[in-house]
């Protein structure tokens, strides 16, 4: 399922929070295995609020505010 697809799934991004869900349950929840489904979930709640607003909400993402502290934090290798 595409980033456009997962953005119009009631709620919005939850196929990537249950991505995450899954992986963290085969791989006796070692969160490292799956950096990548996270990444997937911030991709698609960063794109949920550049199109809808810091304001909106859906309870698969964090709030955009700890989203992009998150997002940033990743990208300083935190």
């Amino acid at each position: 399922m595409g980033l456009k697809d997962d953005l119009k799934t009631d709620p919005p991004c939850h196929p990537k929070a249950c991505a995450i869900q899954d992986c963290l349950q085969k791989s006796n929840y070692n969160e490292d295995k799956c950096r990548s489904q996270v990444d997937a979930l911030y991709e698609c709640c960063n794109e949920f609020y550049k199109e809808n607003g810091d304001s909106a909400s859906t309870v698969s993402c964090p709030k955009a505010s700890l989203l992009r502290l998150k997002m940033k934090q990743k990208a300083q290798g935190l």
